[in-house]
């Protein structure tokens, strides 16, 4: 358990739960009905998402496509937030934003909730927004040259972590 300071200056803990803990009862919320923000964990999603800053907004889906970042159950508790690749029917290949190679594939009833808003340090942008959709979009195209830009984005990032 970690204790931080909140923005009143309160003192605030923060506990980490296993994935498959944690997963299990979000996955378990939105088969209800109800919408779920988790904090990212990972490095996969970058440059979307970046580890232990930003969040996602989970709930449920009625229908599928390609671009869709959601999280899935590809085998018992293990689960991934990844952006869909590939429908093929009921198989769904998954990839992370900031994965060079390899989907995970899983079944359409394996996906627990998708992606409906992102939340990074504070600002919440839709999964819709149209800005973000041409971006993912890009993104998925420069997969050929994803490395190069990946390495950019990290010493960019070591800089301007380096610079505060």
């Amino acid at each position: 358990m970690n204790k931080r300071k909140n923005m009143d200056g309160m003192a605030v803990r923060r506990m980490e739960v296993p994935n498959a803990v944690l997963l299990g009862q979000v996955k378990e919320a939105i088969r209800e009905g109800h919408t779920v923000t988790i904090n990212v964990k990972g490095y996969s999603m970058r440059p979307f998402l970046e580890h232990c800053r930003d969040k996602v907004r989970l709930a449920p889906f009625t229908d599928l496509k390609v671009g869709d970042a959601v999280l899935a159950e590809f085998s018992p508790d293990v689960y991934v937030l990844h952006r869909i690749m590939n429908i093929d029917g009921d198989t769904v290949r998954l990839m992370g934003d900031g994965n060079l190679s390899g989907m995970e594939v899983c079944r359409k009833a394996d996906v627990v909730g998708m992606v409906t808003h992102y939340i990074r340090r504070g600002k919440t942008i839709p999964a819709s927004d149209p800005r973000l959709q041409r971006y993912v979009r890009w993104w998925s195209k420069l997969l050929p040259v994803r490395r190069y830009l990946l390495y950019i984005y990290r010493i960019n990032l070591k800089l301007s972590n380096w610079l505060k």
